[in-house]
């Protein structure tokens, strides 16, 4: 895990800065962060929660190998992508990455129904995560087939990808990785997870089928994923009270991450409709929901894939190093993400970057933390 973590954020820090440098082309870029960093970096999670949510063992040594082999996958992706390798580079590792995901949706399933008594819903959104990213996967495919479609394949794509795989892997941990975070239990996350499943997947799928092919359907979805993601803050507002969310620097991250998403999805309803070009919105979708979620999880999750087992002094150490300065940097994300949407780019690399900075900063004085510390 922590292997993989660690080359998710040094994806993450190359693409940002070739995107900052203009340097490489922009889907190669976007890939870097996404299918180098994002992607394994999700599925090395759901080998880490699966066990705990299904109360099985530990994973074999393959599946625990699968976030390599997408790692792998990406970077040929990536290559093909900048022109360094042959185009049909891309649909063979689309096509692995199709394999991989089959492979651990199938261990997911398998482990659910070796539960004894009922898994903890949390399970379901992993599986749904990973089926939109193998209908992601199956549009690149299309393309290949259709090319006449190109560009409805490449949005479908696109918003299954980053509100299908990313959106459901994060609603389904959220619920319980935020009040973890906190210290604290929130009694109405599992039924949340029940009744929010389904919800959320078929408005995924109808923003992103809209998005592709005709785009006012996309306009409900992301109104219902509004209102869920509005949903989940107001719960967690009402169980925990607004200062320890903005206290602790890892649950403060999460929060800003569900803000940001909720700021891509009335972006992202303006791009629809014409209103405002693209490019800032994905941007926006990067700097103010991915980074918040994945600084504010690693933060909470990296001290324990350290130092595994109980709790100890060297673990909580290296957490007030990863949470220190996390409220900021949660908010220069976030400002980040308004800027890309008011199509201010420099503010909004500024911004980025020195979210970026702190938490890089806070990465590398918790790493120092060793077994003498007391």
């Amino acid at each position: 895990m922590l292997s993989t973590a660690a080359l998710t954020l040094l994806a993450l820090l190359a693409a940002a800065l070739l995107a900052l440098a203009g340097a490489g082309t922009p889907a190669a870029v976007a890939h870097l962060a996404f299918a180098v960093g994002i992607v394994p970096l999700i599925l090395a999670a759901m080998t880490h929660f699966v066990p705990v949510l299904t109360r099985t063992g530990d994973p074999s040594a393959a599946i625990r190998r699968l976030p390599f082999f997408a790692q792998f996958a990406g970077l040929t992706a990536v290559l093909g992508l900048q022109g360094w390798l042959p185009y049909y580079i891309v649909y063979a590792a689309a096509a692995v990455d199709f394999v991989l995901a089959a492979i651990l949706l199938r261990w997911i399933v398998r482990r659910a129904s070796a539960t004894l008594g009922k898994p903890h819903p949390g399970w379901r959104w992993y599986a749904g995560a990973l089926a939109l990213l193998m209908l992601a996967l199956l549009a690149i495919l299309a393309t290949a087939v259709l090319p006449a479609e190109w560009a409805a394949w490449r949005r479908l794509h696109l918003h299954l990808n980053t509100l299908g795989l990313v959106g459901l892997a994060a609603f389904g941990t959220l619920p319980v990785l935020l009040p973890t975070a906190l210290g604290q239990a929130d009694p109405e996350a599992t039924g949340w997870l029940k009744r929010r499943f389904w919800s959320m997947f078929l408005a995924v799928v109808l923003l992103a089928t809209g998005a592709a092919f005709y785009w006012p359907v996309s306009v409900a979805g992301a109104a219902i994923l509004l209102v869920l993601a509005l949903g989940l803050v107001a719960q967690w507002l009402r169980r925990f009270g607004p200062r320890p969310l903005l206290a602790d620097g890892a649950a403060c991250a999460l929060l800003a991450a569900v803000t940001g998403w909720s700021l891509c999805l009335l972006a992202g309803t303006l791009h629809a409709a014409g209103l405002i070009p693209a490019r800032p919105t994905l941007s926006a979708w990067a700097a103010a929901f991915l980074l918040p979620l994945v600084t504010g999880a690693l933060s909470q999750l990296l001290p324990v894939w350290r130092w595994p087992g109980a709790r100890t002094p060297e673990r909580d150490a290296m957490r007030r190093q990863l949470v220190a300065g996390g409220s900021w940097r949660a908010l220069a994300f976030v400002a980040a993400g308004v800027a890309f949407i008011a199509d201010q780019g420099t503010p909004g690399a500024a911004f980025l970057l020195a979210g970026m900075v702190i938490f890089a900063s806070s990465l590398l004085r918790a790493m120092r933390i060793s077994r003498s510390t007391r």
